[in-house]
């Protein structure tokens, strides 16, 4: 190769010293240019290919047992147990305000929640509610999305947090937030699943009900997220009484609805329970009490209603909850039909034998 390369040369340089017309130097002169370039050393570096992005959720880690703690309430009231009780704790809330902006409330509660979730082995999620508008707002435009979710990553990051729970009550089929819905959940999911960093979940409605707000959650947001908390309670009436707001009945509905008739994962099932209870047939103000409350009031925790009074009722009136035995029917049930079991909220449960998350751990086989 380099003899002929040679032999070029020399051919060349005779063409050229014979040449008088200028043009027919300048060419000559570009392919001696190209000649001297094919070395085969010299060879064009190929492009660089694009980054992988990897967008995968993180892995599943099995049954979950989820209790919400809200801003309002006082960490030091709740017994470190009950965090081991739970594998996962929603701070409840971080909520969305008018300019589409995050607010963390009560940052001094918030830093201890987090702190007794980390030391009691529990996964700690950001919980973010607010107001139906705000969030209508905000969703509606790619732009309002993608400030919304970097502020949540931000958040993420800043407070080593495992995940987001988004509490949007509630998308509509009526106004179109159903699509700004499914799109700001793909978004977010995007985000949280990128190298399999933070997990996504959401809370939904019972299913009991079609209409605007039951069919705004599209089959597609099912691949988005990560679970769904599935809110099985406050199916009350202020008129009809003697109507349980959270019965196994209501549970069993849930199921059918979002997993036989729906098509919803069964591993992305996680059945709400209340620890709190509710009256029917009269008003709910002043009237709904914590499970804590009903037992210390005389309630048996292996029953599901009692008579007691509240602040602004003297008059005996009956609440209706979930006691023990139903407790650890419905986890059972959550065990054979779903991937877990949601409680609102840590602080309404009573922190003795009748524990209701107790009853809960002791059906599963949850050590604490």
């Amino acid at each position: 190769m380099a003899k002929e390369r040679a032999d070029s040369y020399k051919r060349f340089i005779i063409y050229f010293s014979l040449m008088k017309d200028q043009g027919v130097i300048v060419g000559t002169i570009l392919v001696l240019v190209f000649f001297s370039g094919c070395s085969k050393n010299n060879t064009i570096n190929p492009p660089m290919p694009p980054p992988v992005i990897n967008i995968t959720p993180p892995a599943d880690f099995g049954f979950k047992v989820v209790g919400y703690f809200p801003y309002y309430r006082d960490p030091a009231t709740v017994p470190d147990l009950k965090f081991k009780m739970t594998n996962v704790v929603n701070y409840a809330f971080f909520t969305i305000g008018t300019s589409g902006n995050l607010v963390l409330n009560s940052p001094a509660v918030f830093a201890i929640v987090v702190s007794k979730s980390k030391l009691n082995n529990a996964k700690i999620f950001m919980s973010i509610s607010g107001n139906e508008t705000d969030f209508k707002n905000m969703a509606l435009t790619a732009t309002g999305r993608n400030n919304f979710i970097k502020q949540i990553m931000n958040n993420l990051r800043q407070h080593q947090l495992n995940g987001v729970d988004m509490d949007w009550e509630f998308p509509r089929t009526t106004d179109g937030t159903d699509i700004s819905f499914a799109a700001l959940m793909k978004e977010l999911s995007d985000s949280c699943h990128r190298d399999a960093k933070y997990y996504l979940t959401a809370a939904i409605t019972p299913g009991k009900y079609p209409g605007a707000i039951r069919d705004a959650i599209k089959s597609e947001v099912f691949d988005y997220v990560d679970w769904f908390n599935v809110m099985a309670y406050d199916d009350f009436s202020t008129t009809v009484p003697y109507k349980h707001h959270s019965d196994l009945t209501l549970a069993q509905t849930s199921v059918n609805y979002w997993i036989t008739t729906r098509g919803m994962p069964k591993n992305k099932f996680v059945l709400g329970i209340p620890a709190y209870g509710r009256p029917s047939g009269i008003s709910q103000t002043n009237t709904i009490l914590s499970y804590a409350q009903i037992v210390s009031q005389g309630g048996s925790s292996q029953s599901d209603s009692a008579t007691v009074v509240s602040t602004g009722n003297p008059t005996p009136y009956t609440v209706y909850y979930n006691g023990q035995a139903t407790v650890k029917k419905k986890a059972m049930f959550a065990k054979q039909s779903g991937n877990g079991i949601m409680m609102w909220e840590k602080w309404h449960d009573s922190h003795d034998a009748t524990s209701l998350l107790k009853a809960v751990c002791d059906t599963i086989g949850k050590p604490y």
